[in-house]
């Protein structure tokens, strides 16, 4: 089968989403599962999350070392595999421990994906990060959609995850057979990557722009339903909708702002973006109106949609370290806001009001528009890897 290989990444992140997303759906299920009250349920899915860390910390050598398609195989299977059983185990220590193994693939599939996208960047000579994360938005929207629908038919959680691992191995097995490693971007050394990745001073500035985004992101994705009901009181439908119109808003932007950073440059797509957040959670904020939340829903999901892959690109072409050392010591940094900020978030709605949790954003939005500078300027045709000499294998030409 001829699939161009940035697709074939593409379907890999998309997959990851989809098996997420569909076990994320079945969070009230799984809590009345396991017998657990809210907090409980929190510590027990804390364990991806320490996971996630300490792979994000260690893994870039593993991953150097298997390559791209063993360790996408690993790691996107795997993942899909450990949701799937969570069901099936009947106490919350168990799925701490499943989770925690989840996490450890999960942490090693983010580094090798993004890699991986940013050296077909280099390829192709133009810029496809965004529209690959815009790939996970996707997955995770229309596995949420469908989850809305095998809730209401009352389908176990047992068969619903079956059924996604059993979709996830079927498509994941024709597109990650035909992943080749992209050649690597050149660097100034040639050190080894070091056991330990952790940001360098240069590497600050992005992460204070992932932190931003993953805020937003966190914000928007956890508390909006709740938001929504809280201050106006509205049918379950339209509270819906703040995180529908988000979700969907961060995935279309994703997918086709890609042309634009090319054109415009990452650091003035940024700026506006990192602004149109500002500009939705001052709305969720101060909105006198329901109707004004969910605009402001909608732009904090398109301001916040490509910011993280931009500074994930910027990572990957420094060229201080090796891009998975770059790329993991940004992950680690933004996936502990990731997780860490729905509970923060909650704290300050629980003591200041759930409208306040959305202003304490806002200052981190405006220093990271002070950052900007740090993300990679506009894309040069002729920073394009050229092709080897014999050309590319047929499954490889660019669709």
């Amino acid at each position: 089968m001829i699939i161009a290989p940035h697709h074939r990444i593409y379907t890999c992140f998309f997959l990851f989403a989809v098996s997420l997303g569909a076990l994320l759906a079945r969070m009230p299920d799984l809590q009345v599962t396991l017998g657990v009250n809210k907090s409980e349920l929190g510590l027990t899915l804390i364990g991806m999350a320490i996971g996630a860390l300490i792979s994000l910390t260690f893994s870039s050598p593993l991953i150097a070392h298997l390559g791209a398609r063993t360790t996408a195989f690993i790691t996107i299977l795997g993942t899909a595999a450990a949701f799937a059983v969570v069901p099936w185990v009947g106490a919350a220590p168990l799925v701490f421990c499943v989770l925690f193994i989840a996490g450890l693939l999960a942490g090693a599939l983010e580094i090798n994906l993004n890699v991986e996208i940013d050296r077909l960047e280099a390829r192709l000579g133009r810029g496809i990060m965004n529209r690959a994360h815009g790939f996970w938005s996707l997955g995770f929207f229309v596995t949420a959609l469908i989850a809305s629908f095998v809730r209401q038919g009352q389908i176990s959680m047992q068969l619903h995850l079956a059924v996604t691992f059993a979709v996830v191995l079927a498509i994941g097995l024709i597109a990650i057979s035909g992943i080749r490693n992209a050649p690597a971007r050149a660097v100034s050394h040639e050190a080894k990557a070091p056991l330990l990745a952790v940001p360098t001073l240069g590497l600050l500035p992005l992460c204070v722009i992932g932190v931003a985004a993953f805020l937003v992101e966190g914000a928007g994705i956890d508390w909006s339903a709740i938001y929504m009901r809280d201050v106006f009181a509205v049918e379950p439908f339209i509270g819906g909708l703040g995180l529908t119109l988000f979700t969907f808003f961060m995935a279309m932007a994703r997918l086709f702002i890609d042309p634009v950073v090319d054109r415009f440059g990452a650091r003035h797509v940024a700026s506006v973006l990192l602004v149109l957040s500002a500009i939705g959670l001052t709305a969720v904020w101060l909105a006198p109106h329901a109707y004004v939340a969910l605009f402001g829903f909608a732009l904090m999901g398109g301001g916040c949609s490509a910011v993280y892959p931009l500074a994930v690109s910027a990572a990957a072409q420094r060229i201080d370290r090796p891009a998975q050392v770059n790329v993991a010591a940004l992950g680690q940094v933004t996936f502990i806001v990731f997780f860490l900020a729905p509970p923060l978030l909650g704290f300050v709605a629980e003591h200041l009001g759930i409208r306040t949790s959305y202003l304490v954003c806002l200052p981190l939005i405006l220093y990271a528009l002070f950052s900007v500078k740090a993300l990679a300027p506009r894309r040069d045709a002729r920073d394009a890897v050229p092709a080897p000499a014999g050309g590319l294998p047929s499954d490889h030409l660019p669709m």
